[in-house]
């Protein structure tokens, strides 16, 4: 199991504990906190599930698609990334996320 601190909207903190194997907007979604809208559904063809991860996270390289819907949000930072593209594993312990304002 993976621990997992999401930050919503509000700022409250909400501590999950997960199973590797799906991805982080599931995670957040199944958690029960609904800041993530996910309209697409994780196809990556939308930004509604917009996140801010801590520097130094392990994470797979973002997607050409990833970066350009990206670039289209006016709340983008250095560590933004689409929740639905990032699938949990177990080398992501500890990961500390925050919900990006909506856009």
């Amino acid at each position: 199991m993976l621990e997992l601190l999401i930050i919503d909207r509000a700022g409250a903190e909400h501590m999950l504990s997960v199973t590797p194997g799906q991805t982080l907007m599931e995670a957040i979604r199944d958690g029960g906190i609904y800041d993530i809208k996910a309209l697409c559904g994780g196809s990556c063809s939308c930004a509604t599930c917009h996140v801010y991860l801590d520097a130094g996270t392990p994470l797979p390289a973002m997607s050409e698609d990833e970066n350009d819907l990206l670039d289209g949000t006016s709340e983008r930072r250095e560590t933004s990334r689409l929740a639905c593209q990032i699938m949990l594993a177990g080398n992501m312990e500890k990961l500390r996320v925050t919900i990006a304002p909506e856009d």
